[in-house]
């Protein structure tokens, strides 16, 4: 039996969103391949020399509407490309880890709107604090769903802080979901 390990260091895992169309599953280093092997033109070295949010902006613009298809032709993280979409007000409805909690993303969002917080060990656990007291609200009310977004908040503090390197703040995060 193969362990993860060994498979990714025999070959490296590369990020691509499968869609069953034959043309989108290039990858955006095959397109520069491709590109190169058939000489760039002046308008493609136009095209490169922009920035991404540039570069996404612009194909969204003419009529490339599908992330996925977006992401491999820029290659840039879907949470990005969805970021750039929103704030040019060209999408709506995307959430993941990574996106703003002060965007309503439910009806619940609104009660944890500058909730999270773990710059330091006392933000985190000030963010858990108020955490745990709508969680004690929607318990109250006998509302699940409100008990779950506390519950997600906490999990999404959790993650993006330990991604930030935060570990001690990020283990103030668990130990409240542990709790709950």
């Amino acid at each position: 039996m193969i362990r993860t390990e060994e498979l990714i260091q025999e070959q490296p895992l590369t990020f691509e969103l499968e869609y069953g169309d034959a043309g989108a599953q290039e990858t955006a280093a095959a397109i520069v391949v491709k590109r190169e092997s058939e000489g760039a033109t002046r308008e493609n070295d136009h095209e490169e020399s922009r920035t991404k949010k540039e570069q996404i902006l612009a194909l969204y613009e003419a009529g490339t509407t599908d992330i996925a298809r977006i992401v491999r032709q820029v290659a840039a993280r879907p949470s990005y490309v969805a970021q750039v979409l929103q704030s040019a007000g060209h999408l709506s409805g995307y959430f993941d880890l990574y996106t703003t909690t002060a965007r309503e993303q439910n009806v619940y969002t609104r009660f944890f709107r500058n909730a999270l917080s773990f710059k330091t060990v006392e933000a985190a656990r000030e963010s858990v604090q108020k955490i745990d007291r709508l969680y004690n609200y929607f318990e109250r009310l006998g509302d699940r769903a409100g008990q779950h977004q506390a519950c997600v908040i906490a999990l999404t503090g959790k993650n993006r802080a330990r991604w930030s390197g935060k570990q001690e703040e990020s283990e103030v995060f668990n130990e409240w979901l542990a709790a709950h």
